[in-house]
């Protein structure tokens, strides 16, 4: 059995995860995710490392832009095939794609008028990865599937969605590839999830593989209890609030934002905050809620507990939604202390950016990350302690309060990796290859793994484009 897997992001880092699957007469691609550090995002405008004209399906894990945003140029460069996602990855990523397009529109727009205001040359022109039309004729190729059910690709080539737990829809890829009465079974397991998360199922655990690719975002770190989470955002809204300040959540449109809201609601339910104007200011965030309206039945038991309670999990008093760019604008005449809200995660565009420059050299005020920070990123700038940023080209102070909860991350902790791992009791993958993380993150988890559970387990590398994992029949 010939089986190939090649690894074109997502190598010793934690963006552009993009799996290639080549056996007997198929071609499969894992995601096609978007490069956001800041050192990496020149590799988005390279030719792919194969032939998008070649590949005969895509199988997309989740909705994240690290997962789905070079959709768009894939098709653009000539793939014209199926893309398999669960129906809300399906509403999602549409969503998250024409976002990502206005955005890339926007930004080029704003960088040429830069260039021109500051006379400065360039050598390439400013434009677009892709437009918003470019975006949604990519939409034609998705095709919706439900968890649990096999697709017959073709070739004795098959595959089944499980939920990861990650975000709304995401899930994890049990390929299957019977040759001559040979099966091989190769899991990707996308972003895993917490156990325990809110409004989200825990991630589906199996006990057999062959081979397993598997992330390793927080394989360096446990991340707070949900008991010590409450604790502490509340002692930092309540500390904010107090000195007159506002509380900056830079936050991911998709799960993120609506985890904070399901947080926010529990402090107010629980008279633990002060009743504030709470602002969500981001149309992309916004429309996301109301996917997650439309799919009440990938619920957790505790989710649809309160919604047979009639309880709206995100009709918060207080709250504010701003579509409009006049709106966003409105927020920072007030007087009075506020909760924002606002994309992008990673204060790499969107209205983020805006309020920071509002409130980056206030004391007062708190900017509270909520989610990873990859290399490069403004984000990582500020967590890490940089006294001097540059923001939409001028460069700040930073006097306002760096917080970092690592307990709303969307990904499973180095325990929890651990733990989904140690499942494969009966039958341990021959051999696990670890990516979508820091080189140190990925090496301690893979020392855990190769130290407690005697699984063989590889740290895929860059430049991922040329490193072929080749199986063969022995195993």
């Amino acid at each position: 059995m010939n089986l190939r897997i090649s690894f074109n992001g997502a190598s010793r880092n934690v963006t552009g995860s993009c799996y290639l699957v080549e056996t007997t007469g198929m071609k499969i691609l894992i995601d096609c995710g978007l490069f956001q550090e800041h050192h990496l995002t020149n590799r988005n405008w390279e030719r792919f490392p194969f032939n998008p004209e070649d590949i005969d399906v895509l199988l997309l894990t989740h909705a994240h832009l690290d997962h789905c945003g070079r959709i768009p140029k894939l098709v653009k460069d000539g793939f014209n095939g199926p893309i398999y996602c669960t129906s809300a990855t399906s509403d999602i990523t549409q969503i998250v794609l024409r976002d990502s397009a206005k955005l890339q529109e926007e930004d080029a727009k704003f960088k040429r008028k830069r260039h021109q205001r500051e006379k400065r040359k360039v050598e390439h022109p400013v434009v677009p990865l892709y437009t918003i039309e470019e975006a949604e004729n990519s939409f034609k190729c998705f095709r919706s599937i439900k968890y649990r059910d096999t697709i017959d690709l073709r070739n004795g080539v098959s595959c089944e969605f499980f939920d990861a737990g990650h975000i709304l829809g995401s899930s994890m890829i049990r390929l299957k590839i019977n040759k001559n009465g040979t099966e091989r079974v190769v899991i990707f397991s996308g972003d895993i999830g917490r156990d325990n998360t809110p409004i989200l199922k825990d991630p589906t655990p199996f006990d057999a593989a062959d081979y397993v690719i598997m992330e390793s975002t927080y394989g360096d770190r446990e991340s707070a209890s949900a008991v010590n989470l409450i604790k502490d955002f509340s002692d930092i809204v309540n500390k904010t609030i107090a000195a007159g300040g506002n509380v900056l959540i830079p936050s991911f449109a998709v799960e993120r934002s609506q985890e904070v809201l399901y947080r926010l609601e529990e402090l107010v339910h629980r008279n633990l905050i002060p009743k504030v104007p709470i602002f969500i200011d981001s149309p992309m965030a916004i429309n996301v809620t109301g996917v997650f309206q439309n799919h009440t039945e990938l619920f957790d038991e505790d989710a649809a507990k309160l919604l047979r309670k009639d309880r709206n999990l995100w009709d918060l008093q207080g709250l504010n939604v701003c579509r409009t760019s006049d709106e966003s604008k409105e927020i920072n005449l007030m007087r009075d202390p506020a909760i924002i809200i606002a994309g992008s995660g990673m204060c790499t565009g969107g209205r983020i950016k805006h309020h920071l420059v509002n409130n980056i050299m206030r004391p007062e005020s708190t900017v509270l990350f909520v989610g990873y920070q990859a290399v490069g990123t403004l984000g990582r700038q500020l967590v890490e302690g940089k006294e001097i940023v540059r923001i939409l080209g001028t460069l700040y102070s930073v006097k306002a309060k760096i917080v970092r909860l690592d307990g709303f991350s969307a990904h499973a902790d180095s325990r929890e990796l651990l733990s989904w791992i140690a499942r494969f009791t009966h039958r341990k993958p021959h051999t696990v290859f670890l990516t979508h993380g820091d080189e140190n993150a990925a090496r301690k988890l893979a020392e855990k793994i190769n130290t407690q559970l005697a699984i063989k387990t590889v740290i895929m590398f860059f430049p991922a484009q040329k490193k072929l994992i080749g199986m063969d029949s022995s195993r």
